[in-house]
């Protein structure tokens, strides 16, 4: 590569810096909003954050960056990194191009005060005081995607922000395959002998104790709390301004000793992830993750595949009960078989990791059906019941834990939810060759020791950042295209031998 080229790199990684820093400054924001803004400061920050967008939109579409996009567009010999650059701002360019600046700003400011809106009425379980905010925000995608353009289905456009080259027809094939798995397992373990008890976790446990045990675990599992801290949120997120600042939330629950533990070792698994990305990717747009399928195998590889593991609690529950009396008298075995009850549930962060994914296709489901305009935004509450009564035999009593439970669809965020469960999916791929790669792993996590999976995690999924795409990535790493039959394979394996099958 000549200097001429080098030296248009290195004007282009600038630009993009500074880019970087305006977003960072928006997150920041955002977490503020999320863990303690003052009510009353909820209108003018929304005005604040719409400002600060409108300014991002700017950089993002402005004639520089057609230039830079011009000038690489017949440059050959360009690594991975700076290919893969040019190719991220191209598509953000061309996609951020067709959305009027004014609209864009106008999104902006709804999605803010939207998710207010939704924590609200969660709050007050009241479909109806979010209903106008959803309606807006569906008009807007609706508009958005006339923009941007589709071939065969409205949401493939939306997927692709999440899961780029994934499409309905190849979920609809791949979560058909999981589903119908999942429910022949559940209708066995329906009908086993085994009936694991699950009292013990709902007694009341402080919310100091939990945080601190929680703090103790992820940090042992590779968390960095000095490029890192935990805060509260009625949402469980992870935020990251950089790979020295990655921050997580959690919720805690008071009389269930799960819930916030896992969510932490799942947020926890985000943030291992964020803060692996080498500093050498600042500045090229790719130093993040390759996309939410990816980063979701992250987080429940960590809550699930390590979390509930038998060998991660023979190293943690000695540890649990000294600081918990309510364990004492507990079995090792009903404590694990406790950690991994199945049962169908109402709340999808709440779910068992078998069942998990079925909340997931239910709102593939809805949301395919809502974006295509086969159902109106004042249909879901009932679809949502009907669906989950169909699905997993349960029936929501009230908004809050139905159709409200989620944040996602306040900000607009249609086209996440797949991720969650092609997630589990990666996960179990990558689980796969992991174990080929270190025969002795679950020796080593009986042992306390996370050091050899955290290096195997970085160096083959987190150093690459967004390098290369999903697809890519799964077939460089385990050699294959993505497939369920590894994670059907382990729900099998796991729970013919907890239940007995």
């Amino acid at each position: 590569m000549n200097e001429a080229h080098k030296e248009k790199l290195n004007e282009l990684r600038s630009y993009i810096k500074e880019l970087e820093y305006l977003n960072q400054a928006m997150g920041l924001i955002f977490w503020d909003m999320r863990v303690g803004i003052p009510k009353k400061a909820i209108e003018p920050r929304s005005e604040v954050i719409g400002y600060l967008s409108s300014e991002s939109y700017k950089l993002e579409t402005s004639d520089k960056v057609k230039e830079f996009i011009d000038y690489f567009e017949g440059v050959e010999g360009l690594d991975d990194v700076s290919k893969s650059m040019v190719e991220n701002m191209k598509k953000n360019y061309e996609k951020t191009k067709k959305i009027p600046a004014d609209r864009h700003r106008e999104y902006t400011i709804l999605a803010s005060k939207s998710e207010v809106a939704w924590e609200d009425a969660k709050d007050k379980s009241d479909f109806e005081m979010f209903k106008p905010y959803l309606e807006k925000v569906v008009d807007f995608k609706e508009e958005f995607i006339n923009y941007w353009g589709y071939e065969k289905n409205k949401y493939d456009t939306l997927l692709d922000f999440y899961e780029p080259s994934i499409t309905v027809e190849k979920l609809d094939n791949i979560f058909g395959e999981l589903r119908d798995a999942i429910v022949e397992l559940l209708g066995k373990i329906k009908e086993s002998k085994i009936k694991p008890r699950d009292d013990f976790f709902k007694k009341d446990f402080s919310k100091e104790s939990q945080e601190e045990f929680g703090k103790f675990v992820v940090e042992k599992l590779g968390y960095d709390f000095d490029a890192g801290r935990i805060d509260e949120s009625v949402h469980p997120f992870t935020i990251n301004f950089g790979n020295k600042d990655v921050r997580i939330t959690t919720k805690y629950l008071t009389n269930e000793f799960r819930s916030a533990l896992f969510s932490t070792i799942h947020e926890g698994g985000h943030a291992i992830y964020e803060q692996d990305i080498p500093d050498e990717l600042e500045g090229t747009g790719l130093g993040n993750g390759v996309s939410m399928g990816i980063h979701e195998s992250q987080s429940r590889f960590y809550e699930n595949i390590i979390g509930r593991s038998k060998e991660f609690w023979r190293y943690f529950y000695p540890e649990a009960q000294r600081r918990f009396p309510q364990f004492e008298g507990v079995s090792f075995e009903d404590f694990y078989r406790g950690i991994n009850t199945v049962e169908p549930s109402l709340i999808r962060t709440e779910a068992d990791e078998l069942t998990y994914s079925l909340h997931v296709i239910i709102r593939y489901e809805i949301e395919k059906a809502l974006i295509n305009g086969k159902i109106q935004v004042g249909d879901l509450p009932g679809v949502w019941n009907e669906k989950y009564k169909e699905y997993l035999g349960v029936e929501p009593s009230s908004d809050a834990e139905g159709v409200l439970q989620d944040m996602h669809w306040s900000d607009g965020s249609f086209g996440y939810f797949p991720s969650y469960a092609l997630g589990n999916i990666y996960g179990a791929q990558f689980l796969n060759k992991m174990k080929n790669d270190m025969p002795n792993m679950y020796e080593e996590i009986e042992k306390g020791n996370f050091k050899e999976i955290h290096n195997w995690l970085k160096e083959n999924i987190h150093k690459h950042g967004a390098v290369y795409k999903p697809a890519e990535l799964i077939k460089m790493v385990t050699g294959e295209e993505l497939t369920a039959k590894y994670f059907i394979e382990y729900l099998n394996k796991k729970y013919t031998e907890i239940y007995e099958l």
